[in-house]
């Protein structure tokens, strides 16, 4: 079925093909027949960023699916493309070589938001050995994954993406030092229809577009403030659901620059604002695709391996709070009576905690984790949950009881980290994450850690001035 999307800023249709994910054989018959022009090779950087290139669409399927080239510095820099030093990795000493990007040609797909687009995502590997770049996300990611297939387990993962959008263009916005932005609406439109009526010729085309991209849309949706939106996606295994929030971060992005609206997913972008989180709901299956967390013989319908694998993400939730919250702003959101939380507890069907148990006494009881924020790179961030999850596994870890009530006032609690820095410690400190990702890959993003706050401590800020610049 073809259908028409609407895609540029002069309201131009196009029409794109809606089934998504493309085999190699249709792809070399729509650049044949000159359907597609322009192949993305794309990797997902540090920060979950797209990163790569454009390719004529011959050249791409004459060679360069095999595999193509990029600079090692993509996955050693900060937001801003710094070339940071302190990496082991890379460094101007080194001389900053290439890194084989190798086509996963099953990640495949159109781009129905670019005019004659396809995209493929692709994996890191050493220039010299052809082997995975250890501290590439993509590859942390499957280390993972390896691990449960050989437990005889398999991941099912969903994020939930929450967003702000704006009545201005990325443009504007910038020439404005980002002062005095404007919500796309005007009060709080949590599940508002009438509300997000007015910016469904945006939302529509998020929709579509996406779908038309491959990606298993479920809904998008209002959030608890003005200008609020979110994005469900539907269960996929780690790697898929990873690969998928990473093209709904850039795809929001550009079908909003496409419309001369901007969107943010900064943690929070105002103290007047809510936060905006990525929450981490998350299950293993059998190889067969069994349901391993449901037991009904067990409190809550929760089997021994999914208590097991929630006293994991419990008893490692302080040295993966980096993973979920990586930057200074990415803590700002933690706020109680925020829907935030603050408190490493666990508890049935509960917002305030920072672990939700949801569908209790089904099959699809899952674990929620609460604590990411809308800035996490879900590569690094579901990696994470799975090393804790996997460490509760394996050491039979006892789970403790179910918390009920408002975490918030939860005096004994356990506390979520709060800063940057008691995140970036508890990260270097820990046992289980550097046998599970690799020392080398967490002395890696202990070093970005480092970095975000080396930067911001010499960086004086509005609130600074605005404080300051008289009554000091």
């Amino acid at each position: 079925m073809r259908l028409p999307f609407l895609c540029s800023k002069k309201s131009v249709h196009y029409r794109c093909n809606m089934p998504g994910n493309l085999t190699f054989d249709s792809l070399k018959d729509k650049v044949e027949l000159e359907l597609i022009d322009t192949v993305l090779a794309v990797i997902p950087d540090m920060q979950g960023r797209l990163m790569g290139k454009r390719f004529h669409a011959e050249f791409f399927v004459e060679s360069a699916w095999e595999e193509t080239h990029c600079c090692n510095y993509l996955v050693a820099t900060d937001l801003e493309m710094e070339t940071v030093e302190g990496y082991a990795s890379t460094s101007w000493a080194s001389g900053y070589g290439d890194y084989v990007m190798r086509p996963d040609m099953a990640t495949l797909r159109e781009v129905p938001w670019l005019e004659g687009t396809a995209m493929v995502i692709c994996d890191l590997l050493d220039h010299h050995t052809h082997e995975p770049v250890p501290h590439s996300p993509r590859a942390v990611l499957k280390r993972q994954i390896d691990r449960l297939a050989a437990m005889g387990l398999q991941s099912a993962v969903a994020t939930e993406l929450e967003f702000f959008v704006f009545r201005d263009s990325f443009q504007s916005m910038q020439e404005n030092g980002y002062q005095n932005m404007t919500p796309i609406s005007a009060y709080n439109e949590d599940y508002h229809i009438f509300q997000t009526t007015k910016e469904e010729s945006l939302m529509r085309q998020i929709r579509n577009g996406l779908h038309g991209a491959g990606v298993k849309m479920e809904n998008t949706k209002g959030e608890a403030c003005a200008g609020q939106a979110e994005v469900n996606v539907q269960y996929g295994d780690a790697l898929e659901m990873a690969d998928n929030h990473s093209i709904v971060k850039n795809g929001v992005k550009e079908i909003a620059f496409l419309n001369d609206r901007a969107v943010t997913f900064l943690a929070k972008w105002s103290h007047d604002a809510a936060g905006s989180s990525s929450h981490i709901h998350q299950s293993l299956v059998s190889k067969e695709g069994e349901p391993v967390f449901f037991d009904a013989d067990q409190p809550n319908g929760m089997s021994a391996m999914m208590q097991s694998y929630l006293a994991g993400l419990l008893a490692h939730a302080e040295e993966t709070t980096f993973f979920l919250a990586p930057y200074v702003n990415s803590y700002k959101r933690f706020i109680a009576g925020t829907f935030a939380p603050t408190k490493i507890v666990w508890s049935v069907d509960n917002r305030t905690a920072g672990y939700r148990v949801v569908a209790p006494d089904s099959k699809n009881v899952r674990v929620e984790c609460r604590v990411g924020g809308s800035d996490l790179n879900p590569y690094l961030a579901i990696a994470a949950q799975l090393a804790a999850g996997i460490a509760g596994i394996e050491n039979k870890l006892k789970l403790e009881d179910a918390f009920t009530g408002d975490a918030y006032h939860h005096e004994s609690g356990r506390e979520i980290p709060s800063t940057l820095l008691q995140a970036a410690e508890a990260l270097k400190d820990s046992s289980m994450l550097r046998d599970a990702f690799g020392s080398e890959v967490i002395d890696h993003y202990v070093r970005a850690a480092e970095w975000e706050l080396e930067d911001f401590s010499r960086k004086v800020t509005d609130y600074e001035v605005q404080r300051g610049f008289e009554r000091a």
